[in-house]
């Protein structure tokens, strides 16, 4: 009889386990449908100023790589998803957030479309961390792109790096260490304080049918994944800044 109960009980936990993870492959393939449809609507940019270029062949192959490069970002999307399915780890390794924003520019000016400009201010000291290129890709994307809805009247998104160092203790985190911070500000309508409460919420969303509510809540995914924060601030009409903590993996000097 006890072996019987022991049985009974593993089989029960495999369920639930089973069950969760089917739950987070849910989520996961949602988030990924949304930057995915990012991605596309890059390359679809990409392309169409490739045809009204038609008359400038430089210009047209700069305009072609740009999407075939948002081609490649995708299919390292679908990968992460298709390594969840199969128990396989993130793709997460030491780099530069320097390094991946300079190669991942063209599609972020893309994705921003011609009213808005993006600006990158890269920092000189910035430490390396671990991140996952494709999740870290497609989550600034979002940020840029969300920046972007803020200013239909066009602007400037900053997309700032740098060196941050937490020195005490906080009610929320992160702890004190040092981090690589990317900074996503923009100068847009901004949040009500009961809006920026929610933008975490499953499904909530203030762009109407436009808006699946997933995007931010994949963001925040990808940071907690490898051990980073995010941080919101927002001010009604005046605009809003979302900052990415991932921890340093270099030793302080």
């Amino acid at each position: 009889m006890p072996d019987t109960t022991l049985y009974l009980r593993t089989a029960v936990e495999q369920r639930e386990r089973a069950t969760h993870r089917l739950a987070a492959l849910g989520e996961m393939t949602g988030g990924i449908a949304h930057d995915f449809r990012n991605l596309l609507a890059v390359i679809q940019s990409g392309l169409g100023l490739a045809e009204r270029r038609a008359d400038a062949p430089e210009s047209v192959r700069a305009y072609i790589a740009a999407a075939r490069e948002g081609i490649d970002r995708g299919i390292e999307l679908t990968s992460q998803l298709l390594a969840f399915a199969k128990h396989q780890e993130l793709d997460a390794h030491a780099g530069n957030l320097n390094e991946f924003l300079k190669s991942f520019a063209p599609l972020l000016r893309y994705g921003a479309g011609p009213d808005v400009r993006v600006k990158l201010e890269l920092g000189s000291d910035v430490p390396d961390c671990l991140i996952d290129p494709a999740l870290f890709d497609a989550a600034v994307l979002n940020l840029v792109i969300n920046a972007r809805d803020a200013m239909p009247g066009g602007g400037e998104i900053h997309v700032i790096t740098e060196r941050f160092v937490q020195t005490t203790m906080t009610p929320d985190p992160p702890g004190p260490g040092t981090y690589a911070r990317v900074r996503v500000k923009d100068h847009g309508c901004g949040m009500a304080p009961e809006v920026l409460r929610k933008v975490f919420d499953p499904f909530f969303t203030t762009k109407g049918e436009k808006g699946t509510g997933i995007g931010m809540l994949q963001v925040k995914a990808l940071a907690q994944a490898v051990n980073g924060r995010i941080r919101i601030r927002s001010e009604l009409g005046i605009g809003t800044t979302v900052d990415l903590l991932f921890p340093s993996i270099q030793a302080d000097t």
